[in-house]
């Protein structure tokens, strides 16, 4: 399709989209969106947000007429010039550095029982601290942040090291408000975090372990690539499993026929785990940008277009699945967007699978019978470039 279609039409304004309530909840913000068109720009983000399930997935499968390495990245000021930003070759390079830590038969063999171990740590902590604990700060964080840790190799930081480097960072990412607080605390977590490795790569040469530093530390890839890989890692590889074992457990206890389901048949925690990640996509935003002139799903976008393909909307959309808006663990299965797509398919996403699905569900759901949401203090969710729960103390017996 060319810009020369004549059913081409150009992208309308949104221009009643404000960041405070896309922050609040963005869900009635994306329906309206989809039905009047499959992107719109949006001034108060300053790009154009592409909401459809059809777009989005063209978007991820097409990198030579909408590039991932965008000019003025947030990404790019806060963590470096990371492989989520670049294309291939280059992006094939900086992936295939992180060789076989991340895989499937790595996981099984060497970091299941790593999860299992920490699993054990910061469940038994959730317990001692008893019935009105934050299911989200008390256990999924620290659990998802050490985890990550030693992923990354980090023998000379903290899990609450990793939860500040992860969210600060983070923040700069989706600092679409150009906040200089948000800037300043996003530079010194990156600086912090130069210095951890910088110390760790030497050591790691001669002390080689199954880590992602690890790996590097021998491979020919310059420093700079190394430290914004990294980073990246830290801000997804910890927010990602964090926020989709609270949302899914949430998820759960709002729908007790669901949670029943699965406390009768455990094999249903898979099932829970990729319609939690469908229903609210814990990154729900990433940026792409347009090579030249061209035509998306019927809308024109001018050369050099940022644009924000939005996941958490395109997970939502009618076209693709019946009453998307439900939580439904039963639903005919889909291909999601929620792990990207093409060549920048999250490499994480078996790490989430594993530590999420495999172990702190079952784990959670078993050893705190009767669990439950606390009545008084009700939970919290809230974001959309990066979405989760922000509060969720809960009760058992």
């Amino acid at each position: 399709m060319t810009d020369t279609a004549p059913e081409a039409v150009d992208c309308p304004t949104a221009d009643w989209v404000t960041i405070p309530d896309l922050y609040r909840d963005p869900f009635p913000i994306y329906r309206r969106m989809r039905e009047e068109a499959p992107v719109h720009w949006v001034p108060a983000v300053n790009r154009y947000m592409v909401t459809d399930y059809t777009a989005c997935h063209i978007i991820e499968q097409d990198a030579e007429r909408f590039s991932a390495d965008e000019t003025d990245s947030l990404m790019k000021r806060s963590m470096g010039h990371s492989m989520l930003r670049k294309d291939d070759p280059e992006h094939k390079v900086d992936r295939d550095s992180y060789g076989a830590t991340l895989r499937p038969k790595t996981i099984k063999q060497h970091w299941n029982a790593i999860f299992a171990a920490n699993n054990r740590t910061y469940l038994d902590e959730l317990k001692a601290k008893g019935p009105g604990a934050d299911f989200v700060w008390d256990y999924a964080a620290p659990y998802a942040a050490e985890n990550l840790r030693l992923i990354c190799g980090f023998h000379n930081a903290t899990q609450h090291d990793m939860q500040r480097w992860s969210q600060t960072m983070i923040d700069g990412t989706g600092n679409y408000a150009d906040d200089p607080d948000v800037w300043a605390q996003s530079e010194k977590s990156s600086a912090e975090v130069d210095a951890a490795i910088d110390e760790m790569l030497p050591h790691l040469q001669d002390h080689p372990d199954h880590s992602l530093l690890s790996g590097v530390a021998s491979m020919p890839i310059p420093l700079e690539a190394i430290r914004a890989n990294l980073k990246m890692t830290i801000g997804g590889g910890l927010n990602e499993p964090r926020d989709v074992l609270s949302t899914t457990i949430w998820a759960l206890l709002t729908h007790p026929e669901q949670l029943h389901r699965v406390l009768e048949d455990p094999s249903l925690h898979l099932a829970a785990f990729e319609e939690s990640v469908r229903w609210v996509a814990p990154i729900g935003m990433y940026p792409r940008q347009v090579v030249a002139d061209t035509v998306l799903e019927g809308v024109r976008l001018p050369a050099g277009a940022r644009l924000g393909v939005v996941i958490g909307a395109a997970n939502r959309d009618p076209k693709i699945w019946d009453d998307p808006e439900s939580f439904d663990i039963l639903r005919p299965r889909r291909p999601h967007l929620a792990f990207g797509g093409g060549s920048h398919f999250c490499a994480g996403t078996w790490v989430a699978r594993a530590s999420v699905a495999q172990i702190a569900m079952p784990a959670a759901l078993t050893e705190l019978p009767g669990l439950r949401l606390d009545p008084q203090d009700p939970p919290l969710d809230a974001g959309w470039v990066f979405r989760g729960m922000i509060h969720m103390p809960v009760h058992w017996n």
